[in-house]
């Protein structure tokens, strides 16, 4: 309740009740405490869409694996769940249908066991045909349906696996492309050279969901943000490509198949898996089923164990999880302790951040390194395990959450981790001014407008979200635009990419407020005076899309190519959170709409303690895949409303640290 008599959809000068405020701020610290680990981590589910615990079913059928009917049950529950009322599968929670992830959750269910005169089948199949049928499929999906013997090898691109012997200073090189492109086409393209037919013991088939006869599909047709100049380049390079790799010398395509086995062994990473990430981890496994190496080959035995480490396991649903992601989680969860305070859970952030200190890759330069050769390792990944591929934005917290116990308890046990995690984000900043997730200067942006790209996220370019966090941690161990040139050349891309409306992009969370969030919180650490245009447009826009409930909220369609300016959608904890860190960091902790925003979390607290939000806000890849982090609506929500108790409680209203 307000403590004094305004609504929280006025504009009034309200306060909020301190009592009622802290007594919200203690009971989420205590439930989320409640999820910590016994060694003192967080980690919380990580889900997608459909798309993985199908291809999950359909995995365990390529291999003709054991049938195991309860697991199968849980999945088949699950997907039958999140089935949309369109008939289809959604990317997110109620969006609207997509045809990839509508044909493999049809194929899955199948699979299965589902009778296809099922009701839910036949209003799926309905759905696909009525949107032109299964040939409509993305890429991805049409090598999988390659793979089942659906679709003719004439419908998907030409990957030939001799790109492995490529010279760096061609078009087209595996270290041109992003760490999720590289570590899934390796395996992908020993596949294709390969051409395996799935085991499919029951001989299931979709030939149901075309509208013609599946062997007469060709190519895929142009994605929308691919341009028609380059697209018909690389199509005519893909068609000469059909048929001259058949000529290739077989002595040069083994010596490409042994180079891509020589990438992937070097890369396996015990069960934790290459990339850490399924898509690589599920194509290893055929990979070596297809070069005749039996479930017992190492490689191939502890790669498939991984993939069952990613699976959550319920009393009536399962599910298969992307990755894993507890090194985000309890970093982003320590900075939540350090806002709430109070020496039990300083003491439990610690215990977080000592958690976190060995997992600093330290001795090996990873995948980054080939266009960064003289710069020393020193980040982190986002997984238990994944030292190849350490990413700059977990870099960041981690580093900013260690400097905060730092600062909190004179404690020099950080300091030489902190080091080094800032020498190598300063190592790895784009020639731009801005930073990407895990490479330097992957800027070979033609390559999205190659037939495989038609999901338009073969790139790792810097973006506004990551540039903004790399500037943070620097501003908040002590850096300005004044003394750091990369400070400086930082805000010097974020002024540039702001759009009109006030807003910034944000590629790994929904989406302009995530941008935007971050930004504020940088511009606000690196001393941008908070009357700076560029801030007052930002919190302008922020508080101009706030909804009537008091909360913010964004949808994945913001991400759509034709974007015109905010669209509204329902609140989320998360995304409200966001908004008002933002808002904060940018001085305006007195201003009405933050008071309304801390009122929606107050009101939308459960009796738990902490937020239910099924929405989905945070993204893998823009358009195709997106990402519901159960622990966001856990942590951020303690954290805006522990950063305005503690903003109150001062005369400066001024945020001293990074984000």
């Amino acid at each position: 309740m307000l403590s004094i008599d305004k609504t929280i959809a006025g504009n009034a000068v309200a306060t909020v009740d301190p009592v009622a405020l802290e007594k919200s701020i203690s009971s989420a610290t205590e439930a989320l405490l409640g999820y910590r680990q016994s060694d003192g981590h967080f980690v919380f589910e990580l889900e997608a869409d459909s798309t993985i615990p199908a291809e999950y079913i359909l995995l365990r059928h390529y291999l003709a694996e054991p049938v195991d009917a309860e697991l199968e049950a849980k999945i088949a529950n699950y997907l039958r769940r999140t089935q949309g009322n369109h008939g289809g599968w959604p990317l997110v929670h109620d969006g609207p249908f997509d045809m990839s992830a509508s044909v493999k959750s049809y194929f899955a269910l199948k699979m299965i066991g589902d009778s296809i005169d099922a009701p839910h089948m036949v209003r799926a199949r309905e759905a696909i045909r009525s949107r032109g049928g299964a040939a409509g499929s993305n890429v991805f999906t049409r090598f999988l349906l390659a793979f089942y013997g659906v679709l003719s090898w004439r419908a998907v691109p030409v990957l030939p696996i001799e790109i492995m012997l490529l010279p760096m200073w061609s078009p087209f090189h595996i270290n041109k492309i992003s760490y999720w492109a590289r570590t899934t086409m390796v395996p992908l393209m020993v596949l294709a050279a390969l051409k395996p037919l799935a085991k499919n013991p029951k001989g299931v088939g979709i030939d149901e969901l075309f509208l013609q006869d599946p062997k007469t599909v060709g190519m895929n047709k142009k994605a929308p943000h691919q341009s028609w100049g380059w697209y018909a380049l690389f199509s005519t390079l893909d068609k000469v490509l059909r048929v001259v790799e058949p000529l290739f010398p077989k002595k040069l395509r083994q010596r490409a198949i042994d180079a891509a086995l020589a990438f992937t062994e070097e890369r396996l990473n015990g069960e934790d898996g290459m990339g850490a990430i399924y898509p690589p981890m599920a194509n290893i496994v055929m990979m070596y089923d297809a070069l005749g190496k039996g479930p017992d080959y190492p490689p191939r035995a502890v790669t498939r164990r991984g993939i069952d480490k990613l699976l959550v396991i319920g009393e009536q649903e399962a599910y298969c999880q992307p990755c894993v992601s507890p090194v985000w989680d309890t970093a982003l969860t320590c900075h939540a302790l350090a806002e709430t305070g109070g020496e039990d859970t300083l003491a439990k952030m610690k215990a977080g951040l000592d958690w976190l200190k060995p997992r600093q890759v330290l001795d090996l330069k990873g995948d980054w390194a080939v266009k960064a050769p003289d710069v020393r390792p020193g980040g982190w990944a986002f997984q238990y395990n994944n030292a190849h591929y350490p990413d700059l934005d977990d870099t960041a917290v981690v580093v900013m959450a260690m400097d905060r116990a730092r600062r909190q308890s004179g404690s020099k046990d950080y300091d030489a981790a902190i080091a080094r995690g800032r020498e190598w984000i300063e190592g790895l900043q784009s020639r731009d001014g801005g930073w990407a997730a895990f490479d330097v200067n992957n800027l070979e942006y033609y390559l999205n407008n190659i037939p495989f790209s038609d999901h338009g996220a073969l790139l790792d370019p810097p973006t506004e979200d990551v540039t903004a966090r790399c500037i943070s941690m620097l501003a908040q161990l002590g850096e300005s635009a004044e003394t750091s040139k990369a400070v400086a050349d930082g805000i010097a891309y974020l002024r540039r990419t702001q759009l009109a409306e006030g807003s910034w992009y944000g590629r790994w969370g929904l989406n302009y407020i995530y941008g935007t969030w971050s930004v504020l919180c940088a511009l606000n650490a690196a001393g941008v005076d908070h009357q700076d245009p560029m801030i007052r447009k930002a919190v302008d826009w922020l508080v101009s899309i706030q909804n009537v409930d008091g909360g913010w909220g964004e949808d994945a369609v913001s991400y759509r190519l034709d974007y015109k300016g905010y669209e509204v959608a329902p609140s989320t904890s998360s995304q409200t959170a966001w908004a008002l860190l933002g808002l904060m960091a940018a001085g305006e902790v007195e201003k009405p709409a933050v008071v309304r925003g801390v009122e929606y979390l107050k009101t939308t607290q459960t009796e738990k303690g902490l937020w239910d939000e099924a929405r989905y806000t945070a993204t893998g890849f823009p358009r195709v895949f997106y990402l519901r982090y159960h622990g966001y609506s856990k942590f951020f929500p303690l954290w805006a409303l522990a950063r305005y108790r503690n903003l109150r409680s001062t005369n400066s209203r001024v945020v001293g640290v990074g984000m």
